[in-house]
């Protein structure tokens, strides 16, 4: 599920945020990038795919730690 949770990020980076076990996160991201994609025209999209991006390294940093 990694590889495909990056390329979802690219598409809807609010979906792969909810993937990582991150629900408010997810939540609070889907109402900005909403309102960012239409104001901007998709200028502020790569913000956003970079956030999820962190969000999906970390969380994969978060497991191999654990095992």
């Amino acid at each position: 599920m990694g590889f495909m949770n990056y390329v979802l990020a690219i598409l809807l980076p609010p979906l792969s945020i909810l993937l990582t076990g991150r629900p408010i996160l997810s939540i609070v991201v889907f109402l900005f990038w909403v309102p960012a994609l239409i104001f901007s025209g998709g200028l502020t999209h790569p913000m956003f795919v970079l956030l999820a991006w962190a969000i999906i390294f970390h969380a994969r940093e978060d497991r191999r730690e654990r095992f």
